[in-house]
């Protein structure tokens, strides 16, 4: 007999309970979304195996917050927690948007082996920002997540090609910090379509964060251009996370989150999603979602 997915038991199991409740009311007392938790996926060749829905934690980032932090920190740590609850495994930081204390402190009473921190560390083309040493800034993100290693650290909102001679700098710390087991798995956050292509062929990368979404809302290419550039970074066992699914906000209706998320997870050629998720309605609708058109 052939084995049944995870997904298709869930879905079927879900479909019995609704029957039961149409033919009995009132009888069961299930809170239905409780049961769906989102899935793992591995990450392309990083070895890191991932919840496919990212928490971010910078939606507006800049000057070290975000809707997020903007929260308050007692509001972040009860969203964190209710994302873990829905199997949100996998949170997307960056040093610029302030959320590392906001993470540590939801993660407290929350096992760190079963967790992916992603963060991301601000380049410039000229070597290091400030001067600072880019084992000094790793050591101060594992000060401020309050952890041992990080799993992902991406160099942060490239915009243009020529990276990977440029930023030496941070290229040659990021992977003396990967040889030490400071960190995991490297890469690149994109905002330009160079920057992109320029990754997709280069072995240093692990992992790519990218634009896509169906509207071309605040991407490097149309939706095809981009997808096809995706492909081939898949094909070269890169990890591909997507950003700006929604197209950084400017397409929420739900039949745009719904046109999105189906983009996202059928065509795309991504293997997980970041989204600014800012209460708990976002996440449960962001779960449900996507486990439905998974």
């Amino acid at each position: 007999m052939k084995e049944l997915s995870r997904r298709h038991f869930l879905r079927k199991g879900l479909a019995s309970i609704a029957g039961l409740t149409t033919i009995r009311p009132g009888s069961i007392d299930f809170d239905l979304s409780r049961e769906v938790t989102v899935d793992k996926v591995a990450l392309g060749k990083s070895g890191l195996n991932v919840s496919r829905i990212a928490f971010g934690t910078g939606s507006k980032g800049n000057v070290k917050e975000s809707n997020q932090t903007r929260l308050g920190m007692d509001a972040f740590i009860k969203l964190a927690h209710h994302a873990y609850d829905r199997g949100i495994t996998f949170f997307d930081m960056a040093d610029s948007y302030g959320s590392h204390p906001y993470v540590a402190n939801a993660l407290k009473t929350l096992p760190r082996e079963k967790l992916t921190l992603l963060t991301k560390i601000w380049t410039q083309p000229d070597g290091s920002e400030r001067n600072v040493p880019v084992r000094e800034s790793l050591d101060r993100y594992r000060q401020e997540i309050d952890t041992d290693y990080i799993d992902i650290v991406l160099m942060h909102c490239l915009v243009q090609g020529g990276w990977s001679n440029d930023r030496r700098h941070y290229i040659d710390g990021l992977s003396q910090a990967k040889e030490q087991g400071i960190i995991k798995a490297v890469g690149v956050s994109c905002h330009n379509w160079d920057a992109m292509a320029e990754a997709v062929d280069n072995p240093w990368v692990d992992v790519i964060m990218a634009r896509i979404n169906p509207f071309q809302s605040h991407m490097d290419g149309t939706p095809d251009d981009v997808k096809a550039l995706l492909g081939k970074a898949r094909q070269n066992g890169i990890g591909i996370i997507g950003m700006k699914i929604f197209g950084e906000g400017n397409h929420v209706k739900d039949s745009e989150r719904e046109q999105s998320i189906h983009f996202a997870l059928t065509e795309a050629n991504i293997h997980c999603m970041t989204l600014g998720m800012e209460s708990i309605a976002h996440v449960d609708d962001a779960v449900e979602r996507v486990m439905r058109l998974a």
